[in-house]
């Protein structure tokens, strides 16, 4: 064995786990260009991939096993342990997410900001995706593969690169890709099989898009084909942007599957006719039956002329649909499936396009492209595995799984997960984690709609590894999550009687003496004491006024013959308002009811008693007023007033300040009191000053 080579860092392993073989390339970055140091490819025995699907895991994992092996061979002993991988567009869904973030002051965009916005795209992106899924009913889970940028924006206004820039407001609109679970997860436990851990994941037209199509020419309207054996993947420029991925279960197999039928021969032989010179004057076989025959070159390609007509076709209606009902300038096929004789020719045709505008794509677009090994020839074969290493450069994707009260969950990695991604991802509401109010009481005071909230419940205990921890605590990979619900608290309560409108009182002139009465209510139009306990739906009149019965069922008088309010003549249910002068005349006078003066004394000390309840009530009035406290705080620069509770804790916020908890916004949730960090149920007071927003 040669001895172990050294070579510049990071050095990337890239992997093509194709329908009909699998190809493994190593190499490292320098500057713009890419050197290969290390190539191998390995055809599968067996059907064990079908239209870019894996139908057996672990003769896949023996065939990547293979392709490891001789590649640590050429890199002199070294070790492979990470890789990177594409995956078909078998099912592939996609959506256009945006992503945004507004400074509150000019600052100088970074990569960190640049990353972040695409990454808020592609969780728009998603929850379009799942959105779509609701309505079809399907509850298949998917999962991002890829994404590109169609634009960035500075302060609104259209930018090819935000790095370097000032502004303060940044956003990008982001095409995501997103696959099934099962796909995804195929391609993990292969990979896993063979001893290796997955460091970036990509879509197989992104991959080759990176090589074939370079930036300047995606100006053009261009479509990009990767025809494997299983799977012909496709992808649009226009504008300088990628504009739409698809895929079409149609490719080199069918051309195969087409000889199998007609001349009776296993997949290994149909794969050599297909593959065979067409310069050759005549090809050898021997059939199922053990019968040699002999064929000639033309005879084959007229055999698939049908299949290419409807595989070409198929492509060109995808394209089409994919560019928004017309065709493209040009196309690019890679891909080993597309360099049969006459593949172009029929797709140029289908797209109303000249022959020369449709070509393969193989040496001419690998000139950043260095092969450092022997014996390899640029090829179609080789830009998707060469175009997964070189999306590793551009962005790492890759899923981690935690366990979340028992159950395995598979998260997107930002490098900045939360045990709140991790509870979102699980299938936790916010009811579930923050702690839950009781229920509320709404009614009407005078008009005026008025809600009385229910107590506060327990807040989510979440423990990570077995350690207590908060919503914001970052998360790993296998990790243990173990989270218990929050609780209800109690239901709202209040009685009548603690309404800052109830307390008071009305004075009126009774016949020259000064009579002091208690406000009343009316709820829903029965007058109620003020021990009634009010109800959701309750609608509540504070009256300023008492009519000439209730007045004198209070004063316990029964006066006969004509009565005046202001001097006009009144009946029993005419109103009296405060300061109004009541009077009237019959055989016992008002003034008579004092005959001398110790009933004087004794009425004043009555009155003086009375005074003195009322001052106690109105003391103990006042004392449940004050268990019910106002603050004020500042929340992000805005002032806020809390109300209706004797105390606060920090969740209160949210009753009384708009903020979108439904949305992950950002890679981590900001709170903060005093700039320091505080957790839902820390307590707050008057004049903290509160931060609150989604970090980007």
């Amino acid at each position: 064995m040669a001895s172990m080579t050294k070579y510049p860092e990071p050095l990337v392993f890239g992997l093509d786990i194709g329908t009909r073989s699998i190809v493994g390339t190593v190499g490292y970055k320098e500057q713009d260009q890419f050197n290969v140091v290390a190539m191998a490819v390995k055809y599968h025995d067996t059907r064990s991939m079908i239209d870019g699907q894996i139908h057996d895991i672990s003769k896949v994992s023996q065939d990547i096993i293979e392709v490891k092996e001789q590649l640590e061979e050429q890199l002199g002993g070294r070790k492979l342990k990470e890789v990177c991988i594409a995956a078909a567009g078998r099912v592939l869904k996609t959506a256009v997410g945006h992503g945004e973030y507004e400074f509150s002051d000019n600052t100088t965009i970074t990569p960190e900001y640049i990353h972040s916005i695409d990454l808020v795209g592609v969780e728009e992106a998603h929850n379009i995706v799942l959105d779509e899924l609701s309505k079809d009913g399907e509850d298949t889970k998917y999962y991002c593969v890829g994404y590109t940028v169609i634009k960035y924006y500075l302060n609104g206004y259209e930018i090819h690169n935000l790095e370097g820039h000032k502004g303060t407001k940044i956003g990008a609109d982001v095409l995501a890709t997103f696959l099934p679970e099962e796909v995804v997860s195929s391609l993990y436990s292969a990979v896993e099989m063979a001893g290796l851990y997955v460091t970036n994941l990509t879509l197989e037209p992104i991959a080759a898009i990176n090589v074939a199509i370079p930036e300047q020419y995606r100006l053009l309207n261009i479509a990009l084909i990767d025809v494997g054996a299983g799977t012909s993947d496709i992808c649009i420029t226009k504008d300088g942007s990628i504009i739409g991925y698809g895929m079409i279960p149609s490719a080199g197999d069918e051309l195969t599957e087409a000889l199998i039928k007609k001349y009776l021969i296993d997949f290994n032989t149909a794969e050599k006719l297909k593959t065979a010179s067409i310069k050759r004057k005549s090809i050898s076989y021997k059939d199922i039956m053990g019968i040699s025959h002999k064929i000639t070159p033309d005879e084959i390609l007229d055999t698939l002329d049908g299949v290419k007509k409807d595989i070409t076709a198929k492509i060109a209606d995808k394209i089409m649909e994919l560019n928004g009902g017309s065709s493209v300038s040009a196309v690019f096929v890679v891909g080993g499936g597309g360099k049969i004789s006459g593949f172009t020719e029929y797709l140029a045709k289908s797209l109303k396009l000249s022959p020369e505008r449709v070509a393969l794509r193989g040496q001419e677009v690998m000139n950043d492209i260095n092969f450092l090994v022997e014996n390899i020839k640029k090829d179609p074969l080789y830009v998707t595995p060469i175009g997964i290493c070189l999306n590793y450069f551009d962005q790492k994707n890759n899923f981690i799984f935690v366990n979340v009260n028992g159950e395995r969950i598979k998260l997107y990695n930002n490098d900045k997960l939360t045990i709140f991604d991790a509870a979102i991802q699980y299938g936790l509401s916010n009811d579930n984690i923050f702690p839950k109010r009781g229920n509320d009481i709404t009614f009407k005071i005078n008009g005026k709609t008025r809600i009385v909230r229910g107590y506060n419940g327990e807040a989510a205990v979440i423990k990570q590894n077995g350690k207590i921890v908060g919503l914001n605590a970052l998360i790993e990979a296998n990790d243990r999550i173990e989270i218990t619900e929050s609780t209800a608290g109690e239901a709202a309560s209040i009685e009548l009687g603690a309404l800052p409108e109830y307390s008071g009182t009305l004075e009126f002139t009774v016949n020259d003496n000064l009579i002091t009465c208690p406000k009343f209510a009316e709820v829903n139009g029965k007058p109620e004491v003020q021990s009634y306990m009010i109800c959701d739906g309750d609608e509540i009149c504070m009256q300023n006024y008492y009519t000439l019965e209730q007045l004198f069922v209070y004063m316990d008088v029964s006066p006969e013959g004509k009565i005046y309010i202001n001097n006009k003549e009144a009946n029993l249910q005419d109103k009296v308002y405060e300061n109004f002068i009541v009077t009237w005349k019959n055989d016992i006078e008002f003034s008579d009811l004092v005959v001398d003066e110790t009933e004087k004394d004794s009425i004043k000390t009555t009155e003086n008693q009375d005074k003195e309840k009322n001052a106690e009530d109105n003391k103990d009035i006042s004392n449940e007023q004050a268990a019910i406290t106002a603050i004020g705080v500042i929340v992000n620069s805005h002032p806020v007033t809390l109300t209706g509770k004797s105390s606060y804790t920090f969740v209160d916020i949210f009753d009384f300040y708009s903020f979108d908890l439904s949305t992950i916004r950002g890679t981590r949730l900001v709170t903060n009191v005093n700039k320091v960090h505080a957790e839902y149920i820390q307590p707050i007071y008057d004049g903290d000053i509160i931060d609150l927003y989604w970090e980007k």
